[in-house]
């Protein structure tokens, strides 16, 4: 039996630069009907990133098989051969020469306001790259195109594949007719507390009701640890203490890459939670969405002192 998992979403390109001063400063409320602005960023760094890429990272660094699902432009041969490197499958990453990659740049000031542009480039196109086919035990389908998005549930639920729909950034684009179309697609659905709460706002249904129609419901809230909601009960996931907090970006996607391997080991889901929360507190200690480097024993070694678990 295989342990593939097909990882849909997003795979971009992330470019963070740091002005050393403060916006406030430089862009006055009584002028902004006719902006122009330069700041002056000696700090750059360009991490690689998107949901189907951060999520394959992270699995794979558990022992995990990842498969990501993406559309990326002829300007992402590097993060290509990056993830061959690290030895996750490429096979369904979909090269397009025409587009350039999905790339999100951000301009941070010392009061961490935030400046971001995104282009989406390939990831419009992310709904022909058709998965049908590919064997697997588990998928997930993270934020990207809409329409891909809808297209890849549709396709892993044909051909019988469970998955988990993870909202996230997505959010914008699903009214609650769409969510409810996507929700009784997926087996388990994955959110933070004010998606979450936008969800029910939208559907008109708790995320109890909504677990009552699905394998389970998880709810990350941060420093206060995860909601599972599966089997008309109500479990608390505790929280893991990091190291230290560097940055949140990528938390979301370490997370679901450590329920993905639970999920695919067995394990009971709130076994699988905890490893999430594991694989959350590592990478906020680190910046960016993949930099963090943990070995699979130091992993284990936290799951155990936090909850007694191990991986094997």
């Amino acid at each position: 039996m295989t342990d593939k998992v097909l990882i849909c979403g997003s795979i971009a390109f992330d470019t963070i630069a740091v002005f050393e001063g403060h916006f406030k400063d430089h862009i006055l409320s009584n002028g902004t009907q006719s902006l122009s602005v330069s700041f002056f960023v000696p700090t750059l760094r360009k991490d690689y990133g998107g949901c189907a890429g951060n999520i394959a990272y992270n699995l794979k660094l558990l022992g995990g098989n990842p498969v990501p699902v993406g559309t990326v432009g002829a300007d992402a041969a590097d993060y290509i051969a990056y993830m061959q490197d690290l030895g996750i499958d490429t096979s369904m990453v979909r090269m397009l020469s025409d587009m350039y990659t999905p790339q999100c740049f951000i301009t941070t000031d010392l009061d961490n306001n935030q400046i971001a542009s995104f282009h989406p480039g390939a990831m419009e196109r992310s709904a022909d790259n058709d998965l049908t086919g590919c064997e697997a035990a588990w998928g997930i389908v993270a934020p990207d195109a809409k329409d891909g998005m809808f297209a890849h549930a549709r396709r892993l639920k044909a051909q019988a594949t469970p998955f988990v729909f993870d909202l996230g950034q997505a959010m914008p684009l699903f009214n609650g007719e769409d969510l409810n179309q996507m929700l009784g697609l997926a087996d388990i659905f994955t959110a933070n507390d004010y998606e979450a709460s936008v969800v029910e706002q939208r559907t008109g249904r708790s995320m109890q009701e909504i677990a009552s129609t699905m394998r389970a419901v998880v709810v990350t809230r941060g420093a206060e640890g995860a909601t599972l909601y599966m089997d008309d009960t109500e479990t608390h996931i505790q929280a893991v203490t990091a190291e230290q907090v560097v940055d949140p970006t990528g938390c979301g996607d370490a997370h679901r890459a450590g329920l993905l391997y639970g999920l695919i080991k067995n394990w009971n889901i709130a076994d699988a939670c905890r490893l999430a929360n594991v694989m959350g507190s590592l990478k906020i200690a680190s910046k960016g969405p993949q930099n963090h480097r943990p070995e699979k024993d130091g992993i284990n070694a936290i799951l155990n002192n936090n909850f007694g678990l191990g991986l094997i």
